[in-house]
């Protein structure tokens, strides 16, 4: 496979998680986290890190309304549900000990 094909299945790889992630708004954040170790924020933190490897500036909340679809206050207000005790044990006990 070359270069540019690659590239091109790898982003539409990623379009695609994002849809689906938007879709899933049921799904919050700290479910990511706790299950896969990362959320729709890191995504948006490793979308504004590549673009500043490529000399792009790009602001957190510009990436994030890119993964979310809307600006981010207003995804929380819509979708973010205060997480439980349990949600908070299980992040808790997957943090990394210091």
């Amino acid at each position: 496979m070359d270069d540019k094909t690659r590239t091109e299945l790898e982003a539409a790889t990623f379009r695609r998680l994002v849809a689906h992630l938007r879709e899933r708004t049921d799904v919050q954040n700290i479910d990511l986290m706790n299950l896969a170790g990362f959320c729709r924020n890191c995504l948006s933190r490793w979308y504004r890190e590549a673009a500043e490897g490529k000399g792009v500036a790009l602001s957190d909340p510009e990436a994030r309304e890119i993964v979310y679809g809307m600006p981010y206050d207003e995804w929380r207000k819509k979708y973010q549900k205060e997480a439980t005790l349990e949600q908070k044990a299980a992040f808790a006990s997957a943090q990394p000990k210091h």
